[in-house]
């Protein structure tokens, strides 16, 4: 009975994702002119895509090796190749069966069983996984608002620009803090993987550089990555179907404040999402060897 409920909740979940996704995505597209969208489709630079997808690559390796830094603290000592393998499957989980276990469900499920690490720790480290790639994302938007020239929808004699920097500061020190409390295991890698969490968000910022090279953006090019970030934090939410719609309405939303261009910003959250997709694919065809070296100290 509790399985036969656990699935019910699982299709149901499917469902809403799937409502909720195809909403988002008409409210965009109701939103803009599809006409233009697709002449800036049929004008793309391909040439700079090539490096857009070599640092989403990159960003995704920097982020696998803080997740395995974490395993470190566990006890459970796999190669990078091994956790590169995990990290891809994972990938393809995520994005291609959100109604499942879900990647990093799988990836405890895995690592338990062929080496019996307990499921607390490793659940531990894959939500520190998650809290330290948005920690980066927080910092880096933090550090981008100030030099973005926004129009605010209110007026405000706040120092806006005193608060932010504030709390720019305050980033670390308050993870640090909360992980102290919460995952004290954790602590010893603790610089380490927020620089490897830093380094994969810069790879991204880098990626999306090259992705409005190729759509022929020159102009507020700060204020899209500005954007993207805060679309990144929408998109860890678990409302769509690999953020699809939620960071394209992000996108829509945020022209009038950013002064970016609607059609080209929907543009580039599509081509980002497609590069996404071509990279979690590589995990439906992994296939993991669990007599790789993997030690409990």
């Amino acid at each position: 009975m509790a399985k036969t409920g656990s699935s019910l909740k699982k299709k149901v979940s499917t469902a809403l994702k799937l409502v909720l996704t195809g909403l988002a995505l008409f409210l965009v597209f109701r939103k803009i002119d599809t006409n233009q969208l697709w002449q800036i489709v049929q004008t793309i630079h391909w040439f700079w895509l090539i490096p857009a997808v070599a640092l989403f690559v990159l960003s995704k390796v920097f982020t696998a090796f803080r997740l395995n830094l974490y395993f470190k603290n566990i006890g459970l000592a796999i190669s990078e190749k091994l956790n590169m393998k995990l990290y891809l499957i994972g990938m393809f989980y995520n994005l291609f069966l959100p109604g499942g276990i879900g990647g990093d469900g799988y990836k405890v499920y895995l690592l338990n069983k062929h080496y019996k690490t307990p499921v607390k720790e490793l659940v531990q480290a894959a939500l520190l996984d998650r809290l330290g790639g948005l920690v980066a994302i927080v910092l880096l938007l933090l550090l981008m608002v100030l030099p973005v020239d926004l129009t605010l929808p209110f007026a405000s004699d706040i120092a806006w620009e005193l608060l932010i920097g504030i709390a720019a500061v305050l980033v670390f020190p308050a993870f640090w803090l909360m992980q102290k409390l919460l995952f004290k295991k954790f602590l010893p890698s603790f610089w380490k993987a927020n620089a490897w969490s830093l380094l994969g968000q810069l790879a991204q910022l880098v990626s999306a550089f090259f992705i409005l090279r190729a759509l022929g953006v020159t102009e507020n090019v700060l204020a899209y990555q500005l954007v993207f970030l805060l679309s990144s934090i929408v998109a860890v939410l678990p409302l769509t179907i690999g953020g699809v719609g939620a960071r394209e309405l992000v996108f829509v939303y945020a022209h009038t404040y950013a002064g970016i261009e609607e059609a080209t910003a929907v543009a580039f959250s599509l081509i980002f999402f497609v590069i996404t997709a071509m990279v979690s694919l590589i995990g439906a065809g992994v296939r993991v060897d669990f007599d790789e070296s993997a030690l409990r100290d």
